[in-house]
């Protein structure tokens, strides 16, 4: 092969991605692995805190670079210039900043262009024909990205003209059917790929109720999305809510995500959830709270019920007694 083989590659740790890298790699390239980070990726094995990402470069020994870019995506989930998918996911925004990072690296690191694991039709918004085209202008990458499992499907990119891959070897892939990349990681010898896509909670309708609440009621933060992943949550009023765990995991998680402002709500001396109370709250809101930390716990007299109520992490604060909140009230400060 003719030129210069060293690419950037997109990788997420699904299993196109892997794929993808695999099959670049069979051909020659050099490659470097660029994986972008954000609270919203399910990309990780339950039973490991490894990424995906970082397990498929060691695998591959594919040196990578890892950026966490919440920051940036929180801005652009709220106002994204082209909208969302089926949630409060701005799959071709995300796509654009995704890409600039990637050409920036290239230069960095001098290498010729980009390689992404994408596949014509698998996903409605990012990854129809016109999408990756207007992602690719956007970016400033036009021509420079090669989506191996598709790639007989699209025009040739630079690097297939050039001769810095071999387009005979690339695949025709489309839609959402998984069949053909099962049979190439077989081919490949891919074995071990937890999710075959990556993942974002962006598209789950139940996460993506809970973003369009915190838009609806004050914005993003970093520190309120986090807790988006742990509980039930009820909005009380515009100005605040409360987050009650399922479990002891949601309860630990849910009082380690606590700051100063906010109140915990504990049933006392009876096993229940652990309640989150922020915003500016006042003593309706922390009684309401506490009532449906009530409804949720074993308390073996509930209709009067001890409650414990804490701030800033003192280990005695106010106790109030409280009957647990009523199923209509449930259902309506429910977000």
């Amino acid at each position: 092969m003719k030129g210069k083989k060293k690419a950037i590659m997109l990788l997420s740790g699904g299993l196109d991605s892997r794929l993808a890298m695999k099959m670049m790699l069979d051909q020659g390239v050099t490659l470097h692995a660029l994986n972008h980070l954000t609270c919203f990726c399910t990309c990780t094995r339950r039973s490991s805190c490894q990424h995906e990402a970082v397990r498929a470069a060691d695998e591959l020994g594919v040196p990578m670079t890892v950026r966490n870019v919440t920051e940036e995506f929180l801005k652009i989930i709220e106002n994204p210039p082209h909208g969302y998918g089926s949630g409060v996911n701005p799959c071709i925004d995300c796509r654009i900043l995704l890409f600039e990072n990637a050409a920036g690296l290239m230069e960095e690191l001098d290498a010729s262009f980009i390689v992404t694991g994408e596949v014509l039709g698998e996903r409605p918004m990012s990854q129809r024909l016109e999408a990756m085209k207007l992602i690719e202008r956007r970016a400033s990458v036009e021509g420079l990205v090669v989506r191996p499992l598709s790639a007989k499907m699209l025009d040739p990119s630079i690097p297939e003209m050039r001769g810095w891959v071999d387009r005979d070897a690339l695949c025709s892939i489309t839609g959402r059917r998984r069949k053909p990349q099962f049979e190439l990681a077989e081919d490949l010898g891919i074995q071990d790929y937890p999710c075959p896509a990556g993942g974002c909670r962006l598209t789950d309708p139940n996460f993506a109720r809970r973003m369009r609440d915190l838009m609806s009621n004050g914005g993003l933060s970093l520190s309120q999305v986090k807790l988006l992943k742990f509980g039930r949550h009820f909005r009380l009023n515009p100005r605040v809510k409360a987050v009650v765990g399922r479990n002891q995991m949601e309860n630990q998680a849910i009082v380690a995500h606590t700051e100063p402002d906010d109140v915990i709500v504990e049933v006392s001396k009876h096993p229940g959830p652990s309640t989150l109370v922020r915003g500016k709250w006042g003593a309706e809101e922390v009684r309401t709270a506490a009532a449906i930390t009530v409804r949720y716990s074993k308390a073996d007299n509930p209709d009067k019920v001890r409650v414990n109520v804490k701030r800033s992490g003192a280990v005695m604060g106010k106790q109030m007694i409280v009957a647990p909140a009523v199923p209509g009230l449930i259902e309506k400060l429910r977000v």
